[in-house]
């Protein structure tokens, strides 16, 4: 083991590191809800687009909610 390591597990500040640890994971978690965040309408959109793509390409017979669903077909 490295020596770094090895003062670490050896020293008696194991509350510390579990606080640090805590922190550590608190702010991975933030920074995936500000991401989800910012680029959930974006995702949504694109989304939204295929699915309209699939309903125009099946010519209505997919669900209007896009789960392969029996849609009663549309007349365009």
């Amino acid at each position: 083991m490295p020596a770094r390591l090895r003062r670490v597990i050896s020293s008696g500040d194991s509350g510390a590191s579990a606080v640090e640890y805590g922190l550590l994971v608190a702010g991975i978690a933030a920074l995936i809800v500000g991401i989800v965040f910012a680029f959930g309408g974006f995702i949504s959109g694109i989304f939204n687009d295929t699915c309209d793509q699939i309903v125009d390409q099946s010519e209505g017979t997919v669900g209007p909610d896009c789960t392969g669903g029996t849609g009663t077909p549309t007349t365009s």
